[in-house]
């Protein structure tokens, strides 16, 4: 029985922030296998519409659409409150855009479990990655309108009726939640994506 096709997405980007352990870069734009950050995530939701970057003016692709977060570097909540914006779909993937390793294939499972108001990822330790995961849009939005000032995103996605998931990966893979914010994580992710290259 072939599994019914999960319903059209946007996918919101998040690609803004300091960076300041990285020196200040713009980490989405930093390179991991051959490509930057940004690029591998919006390769994995290459099929969503729209496809909204959230963050300060970057290299896109053609049909991307970056907005920017009030105020600037108002941190995650302002800036999926931006992203929303631009959204007219009713289900969102709202992603970091330091993912070197997302996969199109975990953003269709995610889609495919879709259940309550979001589905989102758990890593090898148990955490919520709560910048990797699918959302009904009308009840995040909801959420999202209902706070002020710099706000966790945990306790955002707290009042939601949220799946876990924990994706099955091969052995010796990179995990699909792997991000990059100190120097060393950035080499051991560059390090990681040569091993997967070689293999």
């Amino acid at each position: 029985m072939i599994a019914p096709e999960p319903p059209p997405y946007a996918a919101v980007v998040l690609a803004g922030g300091r960076a300041a352990r990285l020196g200040g870069r713009a980490k989405p734009q930093l390179e991991v296998g051959g490509r930057t950050m940004l690029a591998a995530v919006l390769a994995a939701v290459a099929d969503a519409d729209p496809r909204v970057v959230v963050g300060p003016p970057q290299p896109v692709p053609g049909g991307v659409r970056v907005v920017r977060e009030q105020p600037p570097g108002g941190g995650p909540v302002a800036a999926m409150r931006a992203g929303l914006s631009a959204v007219d779909a009713d289900v969102v993937a709202v992603l970091a855009g330091d993912l070197p390793f997302l996969t199109a294939s975990l953003v269709r499972d995610l889609r495919e479990r879709l259940t309550g108001d979001g589905v989102l990822v758990v890593d090898d330790a148990g955490r919520d990655q709560y910048l990797l995961g699918v959302w009904r849009t009308a009840p995040l939005r909801a959420a999202l309108a209902g706070t002020a000032g710099p706000v966790p995103v945990r306790r955002v996605l707290a009042r939601l009726a949220v799946t876990r998931h924990h994706p099955a990966r091969a052995p010796g893979r990179p995990a699909p939640w792997t991000d990059c914010d100190t120097p060393a994580d950035l080499e051991r992710a560059r390090a990681a994506a040569r091993d997967r290259d070689r293999g």
